[in-house]
């Protein structure tokens, strides 16, 4: 009862700071868990590009092929330039955060700490791990972290024992990986952040540049039908017209400050039975004995030819 009281007061919390201020790290994982019951849409694509629309390249390493109920690492790479800087919520330069996304098969989870080695717990210092949800502990959600220090981040992820859940069969599943570095550029509102190019959506000429709430900046545009139009600029974005300048629909107002971006890959890993391996084992000695008595018997033969002067 008291975990479902500070569960509540926590989503109450957070609720009310995004819509007081939404900070950049609000960005990432918290919006996509409050929106989605799952992270993967039914094509495929995760669905933190819906607000990270800039793509970038995210890499996944596994291996090839894992025991049961072992741990292994499946490292995820979120490359980008060091020292980038992005536009923050308040308009000044904050460095680049990341994070990632790591969808595993049904039955694989996060490893307990007790689980972890030496390695893992070096690799994995200052990373907090949090599941998508209570009744998904397959879905492991990491961010948003330091970038420079973190374009590696590792899981550290058990398999699951088919000898104890019988849902849970050896053989070949699919890993779904999504990385991201920086703020988005629209909120799942619909509404844009300040990281995202702003264009007119009217023809006409900028007839005043004014100052807004919040260091906003009011465009006045009157259009070629007489009427004016205001479009509000977030602080943050720097506009490239001025007042005097004819625009038409569909110009870009500002610069394009994003300098981040997502991307996902998928991968495979093979739960393999020990059977298999014992089973790929016997033949291999099988075809190396077969091969040193097939070199015995020639050898054997040579020897017998040799005596009998052939």
């Amino acid at each position: 009862m008291r975990r479902l009281i500070t569960s509540l007061l926590g989503s109450i919390f957070l609720s009310i700071s995004l819509l007081i201020v939404p900070s950049a790290s609000w960005a990432y994982p918290f919006w996509a868990q409050q929106n989605y019951e799952n992270p993967r849409e039914a094509t495929g694509k995760i669905v933190c590009a819906n607000c990270h629309l800039a793509n970038m390249t995210t890499q996944a390493e596994v291996p090839q092929s894992v025991g049961a109920d072992s741990v292994f690492k499946a490292v995820v790479k979120i490359p980008y330039r060091n020292g980038t800087q992005e536009i923050g919520a308040d308009g000044s330069k904050v460095p680049l955060q990341v994070g990632a996304l790591v969808m595993l098969p049904d039955g694989f989870k996060l490893a307990p700490q007790d689980r972890w080695t030496e390695e893992i717990k070096e690799e994995t210092q200052g990373v907090y791990y949090t599941q998508y949800s209570e009744d998904k502990e397959n879905i492991i959600l990491v961010g948003p972290l330091p970038g420079d220090k973190n374009k590696e981040i590792v899981f550290p992820i058990l398999s699951p024992d088919p000898s104890k859940d019988s849902k849970i069969h050896f053989g070949k599943y699919s890993i779904h990986v999504g990385g991201n570095r920086g703020r988005g550029q629209v909120y799942p509102t619909g509404e844009k952040s300040n990281n995202a190019l702003y264009t007119s959506t009217k023809s006409g000429t900028v007839v005043s540049i004014e100052s807004g709430d919040n260091g906003a900046r009011l465009l006045s545009i009157k259009t070629n039908t007489g009427d004016t139009i205001t479009e509000t600029i977030p602080i943050g974005p720097e506009i490239l017209v001025k007042i005097g300048d004819s625009i038409e629909q569909g110009m870009p107002l500002t610069n394009d400050p994003n300098v981040g971006g997502f991307g996902q890959i998928d991968t495979e890993v093979v739960l393999q039975s020990p059977a298999r391996v014992f089973g790929l084992l016997a033949f291999f000695i099988g075809v190396s004995l077969t091969q040193i008595l097939l070199v015995l018997k020639k050898k054997q033969v040579e020897k017998v030819q040799a005596v009998e002067g052939i």
